[in-house]
């Protein structure tokens, strides 16, 4: 697995035949799937994205991917931060502004045109030789992306939105998101609170703490999917939101009285 992030572009590349990430998504990102393909889960369920595939993904959002090989052909992606930092001062030199606040889908799939083809193609030898990325260069290709991006006027709103998350309905969003494993604090923000203000409101919901709550959540799933569906402990413990096996199985065990893996 190679991963270079020079400033703002990240390229990554892997020969395993499948691997994920939860990750809290808190940037804008362009990204391009060079080869292999990725699949995302959502609510509405598992979209696949083959090699080619040009995605613009939103700021603030948890975002459940795998990343796969396509034959023998490694999974590779150009992955570029549009970070609110390079967006504002964009803005301010070169006087563009969001119209409102952007209500649109939060990941975009961007026709993949004769135009960024010569972008990302122009990426492509950092591969090789990932030394030559300066973070100068890597400045640059950021700007050049956003000019890029800026022929859609329908993104301007998507990426010159600098409002924060507004306070949100936490028992629902706690109930469809509890799988994702994440710090507190970022609950926090994509419910719109402070990380105090989550806690308290969060005790006066549900009667507990979240770590508590959370804990017995992803447990309950993990049951489920083990006793009713046939699944190994070892393919479900990141699904359902713990970091390692070892301590899954262990807070299992003390749960529920069995080892997960003869339930």
């Amino acid at each position: 697995m190679q991963q270079l992030m020079q400033h703002n572009i990240v390229l990554f590349s892997s020969s395993n035949n499948e691997f994920g990430h939860d990750p809290f998504i808190s940037e804008h990102w362009l990204v391009l799937i060079v080869s292999g393909k990725s699949e995302m889960f959502s609510e509405e369920g598992i979209v696949s994205y083959p090699a080619g595939t040009l995605g613009l993904i939103r700021k603030n959002q948890l975002v459940k991917t795998t990343k796969k090989v396509d034959g023998e052909k490694p999974f590779k992606s150009i992955s570029i931060c549009i970070d609110q930092q390079t967006l504002k001062k964009f803005s301010a030199e070169y006087k563009v502004e969001a119209k409102g606040i952007y209500a649109g889908e939060p990941n975009v799939q961007i026709e993949n045109d004769e135009f960024m083809k010569g972008y990302f193609n122009s990426l492509m030898p950092y591969f090789a030789q990932p030394e030559k990325l300066t973070s100068i260069l890597a400045q640059v290709k950021t700007i050049e992306a956003i000019e890029l991006l800026l022929r859609n006027h329908t993104l301007k709103n998507f990426l010159f939105d600098f409002s924060e998350p507004h306070k949100i309905d936490l028992e629902a969003y706690m109930n469809r998101h509890f799988s994702y494993n994440v710090s507190m604090t970022q609950f926090a923000k994509l419910t719109g609170r402070s990380i105090s203000s989550f806690k308290r409101d969060f005790v006066k919901i549900f009667n507990t703490t979240p770590e508590k709550w959370l804990q017995k959540c992803r447990l309950e799933m993990a049951y489920f999917l083990i006793s009713q569906k046939n699944k190994k402990p070892s393919d479900i413990y990141l699904e359902v939101g713990f970091a390692n096996l070892s301590h899954f199985s262990r807070v299992f065990k003390k749960e529920f009285g069995v080892n997960a893996s003869v339930v």
